[in-house]
C-alpha cells in the first residue's frame, strides 16, 4: 500500500481510541474537508454534554461567526444525547444549519431542501409538544427565517456575487428571536 504526502497509508481511515472512524482532517469554516497538514479551522468536539441554554448559546456564537457546519455538530449532540422528547427539536435545527451551510457553498438544491426539512422538523416537534419557545427559542421565527432563504437560495435574488453563495454569517438566525 502506498502512502499520500501527509505520510499516511492510501485508504487509511481515522479512528477513535474505540476503533471508530472519525475523519480527523482539518475542516474550513463551512465544515468542507482541507488537505492534511492544512491549517483548519478549530472543530467542535464531539459527544460534549450541555445544558439546552449552553447549546443554543454556543450554536448562536457560531452561526454569528459564519459557521453553520460547527453549529450543526453542537446540534447534533444535544439531538443525541438529549431527553427523548427533545431529539426531533434538536434535530431539525441540526437540518437548519447544515441547510445553512449548503447554501453557503452554492448547493442551491440540497440548501433549500435542507432548510424546509428542517422547518418541517421544528414546527411539527413544536405543535405536538404545545410549545413554541423550547430554552428561549422561537421557533416561530426559526420557520420563517428558514423557508425565507430557502425562497430566497432558490430564486437567487439574495446570492452574493461569488458564484452564487450565501453569506453564512449575514444570513444567520436568531434562535431566540
Amino acid at each position: 500500500m502506498g502512502s499520500t504526502s501527509s505520510g499516511r497509508p492510501v485508504g487509511a481511515r481515522d479512528r477513535d481510541s474505540e476503533g471508530r472512524a472519525r475523519n480527523a482532517r482539518p475542516r474550513d469554516g463551512l465544515g468542507r474537508p482541507l488537505p492534511y497538514g492544512t491549517e483548519g479551522v478549530a472543530r467542535q468536539p464531539e459527544g460534549v454534554p450541555r445544558t439546552p441554554q449552553e447549546t443554543v448559546a454556543q450554536a448562536q456564537e457560531l452561526l454569528d461567526a459564519g459557521k453553520p457546519f460547527h453549529a450543526h455538530e453542537v446540534f447534533e449532540d444535544a439531538w443525541k444525547s438529549g431527553p427523548e422528547e427533545e431529539r426531533e427539536l434538536w434535530r431539525g435545527l441540526a437540518q437548519l444549519a447544515v441547510g445553512l451551510t449548503h447554501a453557503a457553498r452554492g448547493n442551491v438544491t440540497g440548501g433549500a431542501r435542507l432548510l424546509r426539512r428542517g422547518a418541517a422538523a421544528v414546527e411539527a416537534w413544536a405543535s405536538a409538544s404545545g410549545r413554541g419557545r423550547p430554552h428561549g427559542m422561537d421557533l416561530a421565527g426559526l420557520t420563517v427565517w428558514a423557508r425565507g432563504l430557502a425562497r430566497d437560495v432558490e430564486d437567487r435574488a439574495l446570492l452574493a456575487d461569488g458564484g452564487g453563495v450565501v453569506d453564512a454569517a449575514a444570513r444567520a438566525p436568531r434562535l431566540r428571536g
